[in-house]
């Protein structure tokens, strides 16, 4: 395990005050591997052969061109257009039409591939390997590391898409005692705080009500923000910011 590579991160990500420690994260991946590809590596031939035939998906090119290195990204986007005009008109020659061997029942070639395209995604790839990693880090230092365990019991829990991937990764990591003691861990810590979140949102709509007007806001200013984490695992708040 390259400590420096993944078991720092992880430390750091359940030391934060956050309701997913994943979703952190991922959040630092993404913006590293945007960096990235906006920094000088966009005039790199092996990265430019990859990007125009990836592309970006519909999530990461409102954040590549946010990060202002609009030239950069208008270079990427030229050839890869370049690419894809190719592609398209080799492939619209042989799907429909008078001529065209395409019958009925049979796949279409250029469907497929734009349904496909409308998937891929350079940045998305880049980040999918150290993702994973991150993943298997946190069962590995709960298997391992004492300390870790502690740390991750005190944790505000997960939002649901990254209790699941846990959950569903956890026995290929973990012995049979080791995930009896992983699974009640973390269903305890998930439902406890999923219901906090979920209490906190209840009394933030209560507040709407106007026989409510003068009580306090106890914990809910944020609930709305914290629900749409817990829930779908994006953090409205960073995405306000950029």
């Amino acid at each position: 395990m390259k400590e420096q590579l993944y078991t720092i991160p992880v430390n750091d990500a359940f030391d934060a005050d956050t309701e997913c420690p994943v979703c952190a994260i991922y959040e630092k991946l993404e913006s590293d591997a945007i960096d990235f590809v906006m920094g000088p590596s966009y005039m790199e031939d092996d990265v430019r052969m990859e990007t125009n035939a990836k592309g970006f998906c519909a999530k990461h090119l409102p954040l590549l061109y946010k990060n202002q290195n609009r030239l950069g990204l208008g270079l990427m986007m030229l050839t890869y257009m370049d690419r894809q005009r190719k592609e398209i008109e080799a492939l619209a020659k042989k799907s429909r039409g008078a001529g065209s061997w395409f019958r009925k029942g049979e796949g279409d070639a250029l469907a497929e591939y734009l349904a496909k395209q409308q998937c891929s995604c350079y940045v998305c790839d880049r980040m999918a390997h150290s993702y994973k990693r991150y993943l298997v880090t946190i069962l590995y230092l709960y298997n391992t590391d004492s300390a870790f365990c502690e740390k991750f019991a005190r944790s505000k829990g997960f939002c649901m898409k990254h209790y699941g991937e846990l959950h569903e990764m956890a026995p290929s990591h973990l012995g049979k005692a080791k995930l009896e003691e992983f699974d009640a861990c973390m269903n305890r810590i998930f439902l406890e705080n999923f219901t906090r979140v979920r209490d906190d949102l209840e009394w933030f709509t209560d507040k709407f009500d106007y026989r409510n007007a003068d009580a306090p806001w106890k914990n809910s200013k944020d609930a709305l923000i914290r629900a749409v984490l817990k829930t779908n695992a994006v953090s409205v708040e960073e995405k306000a910011k950029k």
